[in-house]
This record gives structure tokens, sequence and C-alpha cells, in this order.
């Protein structure tokens, strides 16, 4: 491969070729990424069945072409096939290849991308920032605690009023209840146990749990795409995992509702600050309320809950677990859809 080929291969911006027709020639993977087609599928395209609604940007393009002259475009809505919908910045430069023929050549930087990827890391690092806060917490509290239980323990090996006993059984009890929740909330102590699975056995698996667990109301969906790849992960973690973030669903819905369980594959993506060439992308999807937007920021903190009667760990300790595999879990919600992400590296990274 050329380098200037290695190059553009690499490149997280898109970039694509049109000829004078404005039929696709070439692009590279980032294009394929954006418009969510294969360069097999997407080459030899005209930009209408590209970009079908965008009549004014295709003007733009077509412009350029006649005048030859380059420009910017700043912040445009590009909506794409399958109803996606991206904000980017757009160089378009007209070229004349080796035979004297019109070419356009269109850098298409995805703004809503970039500030994805500053949001997963400023979500990793908080998340990192509260672990290490809850485990300087949880060593200040274990002491006193372990120390107040043993104290009760000896006490009640001096009592002969069996009364008096069950104070020291409250204690005992007390104590060792507030010891697993911290625990819990420091999440997995243990690292995963990884091999080659299949993910949709685990979601399989998840299917067949909450199958068991929900409402006649609540109706489970199964969306998949067939050719992941496998994925090297402990099963036991990831199915913990996802089943946490399902368990929530239910509990929203409140007995009536849809949970969509969707798997897909994304090309050349980047997870916090670093870049994958393939990430299996699990989404859990409900058509319930939606999240506050006051917790929608905190919602992976230890102890954060919308219900009265939650703890508020399972997410927690379902983002540690996803974590553990150089993943990460994203949620965006609204009225009526509420999606969390899983993002897990298909690629076998080194330990």
């Amino acid at each position: 491969m050329a380098s200037g080929q290695y190059i553009l291969e690499n490149l997280n911006t898109a970039v694509l070729l049109f000829d004078d027709k404005l039929r696709l020639k070439q692009l590279n993977p980032a294009s394929e990424v954006m418009l969510a087609v294969s360069a097999k599928q997407a080459v030899g395209s005209n930009i209408h069945q590209l970009i079908p609604v965008d009549a004014s940007f295709i003007a733009t393009l077509q412009n350029a072409l006649e005048t030859e002259q380059p420009r910017t475009e700043r912040e445009v809505q590009l909506h794409l096939l399958h109803m996606h919908t991206i904000i980017a910045d757009c160089t378009i430069t007209p070229l004349r290849n080796a035979h004297q023929e019109k070419e356009l050549l269109v850098e298409v930087f995805q703004r809503d991308r970039h500030l994805r990827i500053a949001r997963e890391e400023q979500l990793l690092a908080q998340y990192d920032t509260s672990r290490e806060l809850l485990r300087g917490i949880a060593h200040e509290i274990n002491n006193p605690l372990g120390g107040l239980r043993g104290a009760a323990q000896l006490l009640e090996q001096e009592l002969d009023d069996e009364g008096l006993r069950e104070y020291t059984n409250v204690i005992i009890g007390e104590a060792d209840r507030l010891q697993n929740l911290l625990r819990r909330m420091l999440g997995p102590n243990t690292l995963p146990h990884k091999k080659e699975i299949n993910i949709h056995e685990v979601l399989e698996r998840v299917y067949t749990l909450a199958e068991v667990e929900s409402a006649d109301g609540i109706s489970i969906v199964r969306n998949y795409d067939p050719s992941i790849p496998e994925l090297y992960a402990d099963p036991d973690q990831l199915i913990q995992a996802v089943l946490n973030i399902v368990r929530n669903a239910m509990q929203v819905l409140d007995g009536h509702g849809t949970i969509t369980l969707r798997s897909r594959t994304q090309r050349q993506f980047t997870i916090g600050n670093r870049r994958h060439k393939l990430v299996a992308r699990i989404d859990i999807i409900d058509n319930g309320p939606g999240i506050p937007p006051e917790l929608q920021d905190k919602l992976f903190y230890p102890m954060v809950t919308g219900r009265a009667d939650g703890t508020g760990l399972g997410l927690s300790i379902a983002q540690s677990l996803v974590n553990q595999h150089g993943g990460l879990i994203e949620c965006t919600s609204q009225a009526g859809e509420t999606v969390f992400t899983l993002l897990l590296p298909l690629e076998r990274t080194h330990e």
C-alpha cells in the first residue's frame, strides 16, 4: 500500500471523491462509518442516493464543481441514509485528474462525533475519580466497622440474657450489611476470565432470564447482526452487565412496554481516546418515560437512582464490568425512548 493510501485509510476524517456527475469514485473507512455503507455498496452511487434529502448541500457541491472554487461549509446538518443525521464541517475542493476531468474532493469533519469522544473521555475520567474516592471512603469505613463487629461478638459471648443478645445480633447483622454494601459500591474486585465467545450467546442468556422475570405486559424484541465476529471476553461478567440494564428497563416500564436487544458492529470507532478497527455495539432500548435530564449525567455513579426503592448500584456495576473489557456504556434518553449502548472492542488486546 502506498504511503498516501495508508494515510487516507487511517484518517478519522471522512474523505469522499466524486466525479463530474457527482457519482462516488472513492471513499475511506471513516466515510464508510459515517454513511453506514461499505465501499463496495457505495462506489458508483449518485450523491442523491447517499444524501437523499439534502438538496441545499447537493446544490453547494454542484456549484463548487461548476465554478471550480473551493469552499468550506460550517455546522452543516447532513441527513444520511437510515434516518441518520450528523452535524459536520465540510471542506469542498474541486480537482482535475490526469485526463483533465473534473472531480470533487469532499472532507467531512463530524463535529458531533468529536463532541461524543470528548464526552466519553470526561465520563471515563469522572468514573475513575469516583472509584478512587470510593476506595478511600471504603477503607476509612471498613476499619472501624470491623472493630465494631468484633466488639459486638465479644460482648455477645459475655451475655447470658438472650434478650440482650438480640441487640448484639442486630449490630453484627447491620455491620455485615454495610460491609456488603461497600463491596457492591466498589464493583467487581476480580479480573475477568476471558475466552472467545459469541456475543449473541450472552444476549440470548439475558433474554431467557428477562423473559422469566418480566411482567406479561412487557415484550422483549431481539434484533441481531449475525455477522459479528467472536469477542474475547468474560461471558458471566457481560451477562451481569447487560442483565443489570435490562432489569433497570423492566422496572422503569412498570409492567407495560417493549425492550429491544440490538447488536451491530462499528468500524474505525473511538472509545474514550482509543481508536479501534472494529467494535461491537449492543443497544438495550426501552420505550418507557425516559430518564430525567438532571440524572442523565450522573447515571453511572454509585447510589444515584430515580426510584425510591433503588440502590443506584446496578448501572455503576455494569459500567465497571464493561470498563474491564476496554469498553464503555453510554446512554441517551428522551420520552418514549431510552437507549443504553455497550461498546466493546472486538480486537483482542494484549494482557
